[in-house]
């Protein structure tokens, strides 16, 4: 199977699933990730024999009429973008120099359907973030136990009667996390599979009642030098943009 194959079905979720009404015509997210892929291929520079160094900081530019159509999505399509561009850097052995950028920009010279993109590599600093991601919203872990329920109590609190009060917790030592079920009435599952306490993997899928958890661990990258912009900050009007992503 192709890279390219690769990113599509990465994304496949993205199109043919809740984003597929909004885009019946005009710029595909699978073109963005293939003009991403295309930058990073061409960009990549042999630094050493183990060692080749690629752009972490990427301005994706469209027509107005597709960046509208591409805002409606919020942060999940920057989220799936730069989990492609991790992905595909990994699986040729790519490094970065810093935490990943992608931020998307309406370009008036260009027509609708067409994408350019511009990179830098930019070093910088990572601070690693925890998050869970529940139904769409995202919870930043800010302390070690992170406990998930339905009651008013609970550090995230779920809308779901499959839920107990105190149901599930996530625990965090700054490195690793594990899911513990806290004697709850109906379970806890990971991964599809019931779980009394267990690792967790990075994207791992927790499900409590109705609820999708998704645990993910986000690179918030500072550039050490001047010009650069903070975690979730955009470039400039109209951008929509952010930092997440590990640098290998």
């Amino acid at each position: 199977m192709g890279l390219l194959d690769n990113f599509e079905k990465g994304l496949e979720r993205a199109v043919n699933g809740a984003f597929a009404k909004t885009f019946r015509s005009g710029l595909q997210p699978v073109e963005i990730t293939a003009a991403l892929k295309r930058e990073i291929d061409t960009k990549a520079a042999v630094v050493s024999r183990d060692r080749v160094l690629v752009p972490n900081t990427f301005t994706v530019r469209m027509a107005p009429e597709d960046h509208d159509r591409m805002s409606r999505l919020g942060p999940a399509l920057i989220d799936e973008l730069v989990d492609l561009v991790q992905k595909h850097a990994a699986s040729q052995r790519f490094q970065f120099a810093g935490g990943i950028s992608i931020a998307l920009q309406p370009d008036e010279s260009l027509s609708v359907g067409m994408v350019q993109v511009d990179s830098n590599t930019t070093k910088g600093t990572v601070a690693w973030t925890p998050v869970l991601d529940v139904n769409g919203r995202r919870y930043p872990m800010l302390k070690g136990r992170t406990v998930i329920g339905r009651g008013s109590e609970a550090d995230v609190t779920l809308d779901d009667t499959g839920a107990s009060r105190r149901h599930a917790e996530v625990q965090w030592d700054g490195s690793r996390a594990r899911v513990r079920d806290l004697g709850s009435t109906n379970g806890t599952q990971l991964n599809g599979s019931p779980v009394k306490e267990a690792v967790l993997e990075p994207d791992s899928v927790i499900t409590i009642g109705r609820s999708r958890i998704v645990f993910r661990v986000l690179a918030q990258a500072g550039a050490e030098h001047g010009g650069g912009s903070r975690a979730g900050e955009s470039r400039g009007g109209g951008d929509l943009g952010g930092f997440w992503g590990p640098a290998s």
